[in-house]
């Protein structure tokens, strides 16, 4: 019987790339957005490449619907093994500029859905003493953001959540690891470059030592390895995708 696995944010950009790398592996995949028919879109092409998968429409910040959406990947799919929480928001704005409500927002997706989604895939991982779970956060975590201060602060806190809960839970063999991703094209560094906050791509790949941007199936691959039986000494770690511009 094959592995479940979860990816919140499923629907596009690293998220995407993710469900495709783990149904590849031969993982069952939930694929949990707030965008349902980007995510039931997503399972179509999944279903089509003969994978066997799921949409579940969810926003991360409502714990119900996200204990609602775990229970169905579990009547359906089966028992969750493994989880990547890839969604997450962004904004710009200068650190006096940001208001009360902004700072909440990026706090309850990138934190907040965080802190839900592994709380409602653990219980099944501490039954099985099996179990993996990949935190997608930022480099802007590593390095600061600036214009961005409520975004690295998230982020941050997602690293120090990693090794917090792979601490706590290494004794159910259950591994817990972080990739801060940069220099990634995604949708959303596509609406920063137009918002004019980014530069134009051959800009910031020249910024990168490997000399390009980075893809989806960059990150896709090292998260498939994280999930993976080799994986199973590697735990509490961050393991930087991006082309050597952070080291």
């Amino acid at each position: 019987m094959s592995r479940v696995a979860v990816v919140t944010g499923g629907a596009s950009g690293m998220g995407e790339s993710t469900c495709h790398e783990l149904g590849r592996r031969g993982f069952k995949v939930g694929v949990v957005d707030m965008n349902e028919d980007a995510a039931q879109r997503v399972t179509d092409d999944l279903r089509a490449a003969g994978c066997t998968a799921m949409a579940i429409g969810a926003d991360v910040t409502d714990s119900r619907a996200v204990d609602q959406g775990f229970a169905k990947v579990r009547g359906e799919l089966g028992p969750v093994s493994a989880l990547v929480t890839s969604a997450g928001v962004f904004e710009y704005s200068p650190f006096l500029d940001i208001s009360d409500d902004a700072w909440a927002r990026i706090i309850d997706v990138n934190l907040t859905g965080t802190f839900y989604s592994c709380r409602a895939a653990l219980p099944d991982m501490i039954d099985a003493k099996w179990g993996r779970i990949v935190m997608i956060s930022s480099s802007s975590a590593q390095r600061g953001s600036p214009f961005a201060a409520h975004y690295a602060a998230s982020k941050g806190a997602v690293i120090t959540l990693t090794k917090s809960l792979a601490r706590e839970y290494a004794e159910y063999g259950i591994t817990v690891n972080n990739i801060p991703p940069s220099g990634i094209e995604t949708p959303m560094q596509h609406q920063s470059q137009a918002a004019g906050y980014l530069p134009p791509n051959e800009q910031i790949a020249g910024n990168i030592p490997l000399g390009r941007l980075g893809t989806g199936a960059d990150i896709a691959a090292a998260v498939g390895f994280l999930c993976s039986e080799e994986a199973a000494f590697i735990t509490g770690q961050v393991l930087g995708v991006n082309g050597g511009a952070v080291m």
